[in-house]
């Protein structure tokens, strides 16, 4: 494939994504404050290998959806791990306004050929265009350009910049996302022989663009149909297949709770985990994406806190402390519960986008219609790290309630199954039960919150990252 530092030719691993541009203009608010906050740059006009599967087409949104500012809705009183509440499709939420709106054109009919599976766009910014590899092209189109400073405009101070430093040292660039593509679209067709409808996801922190260069990429393979597909055996069978391939290399079938299928890319360090229908795992990929483009802080802020957290030990499921996945969770709670929050509930006010029983092959298409989301909260990045460490070394109860970020809000705790005698309990978005059941030992819950408690006095003290974080740690990447 191609070398881990170079993209492949007629690539720029900074500047252009892997996939076409919008087929047609947006418009955004015209406000100073966040010129540079909301800019973006569009992808250029190369393509992907073609996908060979064709779905049905997804239905036609509504043409206008509102914008928001710092939106509220009235949140539910009860709350029960249990229930999914009945969402309407007929209509968008529409949160309160307190700013012009934005104009979002009707969305287009997606052709017969558009891939719901296919990895969209990788460039840094706002983030609205999954277009399909099969989509009927448009010329490139005017947009707001990027600022290289735009991060600045929440880096004025020392440890602000020492965040964006490290953030911009090692986000995935574009280059990473289009070998993990290229990969992906050739294995797809590869398993095409034998499983003709096959659809092969990329999810996780590389599709979610929450991932560092050295991340791995995370698969989903689904196969629909009446037929039951135990995955043991779908991964045997992946396994005998991926050993003739030239491209692969390492296959390894690991045998979890999820059992995924492990193996690297010939040549490269490059490694995949495959999994069989875990569908959830695609929903909430598009739900973090989603997240992490409403505002250039987020990435930021979960790069450093999971390379925090990874060099203080706390960051590891298999040995008892936290997953990537719940610490991002326990960030996007943090912003959103703030005075002024910094992001609003997705699931909340755009049920349609995110209901979890949502179509599968729609999932990627839905969110492409949210508008940003315009925060009062201009708080710099090393004030929202400092916050962070403090609402759950000082102000978050660990005892009585639970983080959601599909409320926003820390819900109360109840007697249930999912919640009882749980030392952390912070709810997945979609399926509703604990992402950090993993936390099982009173001594690793223990060592969690005091390195909390700990990283928060050092920081407030000293403002300096690397007070927190040696340097030769946040290098690592």
């Amino acid at each position: 494939m191609f070398p881990r530092s170079a993209a492949p030719k007629g690539h720029s691993a900074y500047s252009h994504g892997p996939y076409p541009p919008p087929a047609v203009p947006r418009q955004y608010f015209n406000h100073q404050r966040s010129a540079a906050v909301n800019s973006f740059r569009l992808p250029g006009p190369d393509r992907l290998p073609a996908y060979e599967w064709k779905p049905t087409p997804a239905a036609v949104f509504p043409p206008h959806t509102p914008a928001m500012i710092n939106g509220r809705k009235r949140r539910n009183d009860e709350y029960s791990p249990h229930v999914v509440k009945r969402q309407r499709f007929d209509s968008f939420s529409h949160p309160r306004i307190s700013s012009p709106s934005i104009q979002i054109p009707p969305p287009l009919c997606l052709p017969d050929q558009d891939i719901a599976g296919s990895s969209r766009s990788s460039f840094t910014g706002y983030d609205r265009s999954y277009h399909s590899p099969h989509s009927h092209l448009h010329p490139q189109v005017s947009a707001i350009p990027e600022d290289s400073n735009s991060l600045q405009v929440y880096a004025n101070d020392k440890l602000s910049g020492q965040m964006v430093e490290l953030f911009e040292a090692c986000q995935q660039q574009s280059s990473d996302l289009v070998r993990k593509e290229m990969c992906r679209a050739q294995l797809q067709q590869d398993i095409q022989r034998l499983y003709a409808v096959a659809r092969l996801y990329l999810t996780g922190s590389s599709m979610s663009g929450l991932g560092c260069r050295s991340s791995d990429a995370d698969l989903c393979l689904v196969l629909k149909g009446n037929k039951r597909h135990d995955p043991i055996h779908v991964l045997s069978s992946l396994q005998r297949l991926f050993k003739t391939l030239s491209y692969v290399e390492r296959t390894q079938l690991i045998r979890a709770k999820v059992p995924i299928l492990r193996f690297r890319e010939k040549g490269s360090d490059l490694e995949f985990d495959l999994n069989i229908n875990n569908t959830v795992g695609i929903r909430n990929t598009f739900l973090l994406r989603s997240y992490a483009y409403a505002d250039l802080r987020i990435r930021p802020i979960i790069l450093v806190v999971k390379k925090w957290a990874r060099h203080n030990q706390i960051n590891d499921a298999s040995k008892g402390t936290l997953s990537s996945y719940t610490l991002v969770l326990m960030v996007l709670h943090y912003l959103q519960t703030r005075n002024e929050p910094v992001l609003p509930s997705l699931q909340r006010d755009y049920p349609e986008c995110f209901n979890p029983l949502l179509d599968i092959d729609a999932v990627p298409e839905r969110p492409k219609y949210i508008p940003p989301y315009i925060s009062r909260n201009q708080s710099s990045l090393g004030e929202l790290l400092l916050g962070f460490l403090k609402y759950y070394a000082t102000d978050f109860r660990w005892d009585k309630q639970v983080i959601s970020v599909r409320e926003a809000e820390a819900l109360p705790k109840n007697n249930s199954k999912e919640w009882r005698n749980k030392f952390i309990c912070v709810e997945e978005p979609f399926e509703r039960n604990n992402v950090a059941r993993a936390v099982h030992e009173k001594v690793k819950f223990d060592a969690i919150k005091a390195q909390f408690v700990e990283s928060w006095r050092i920081l407030q003290k000293r403002k300096d990252l690397n007070s927190i974080l040696p340097l030769k740690c946040k290098r690592q990447h």
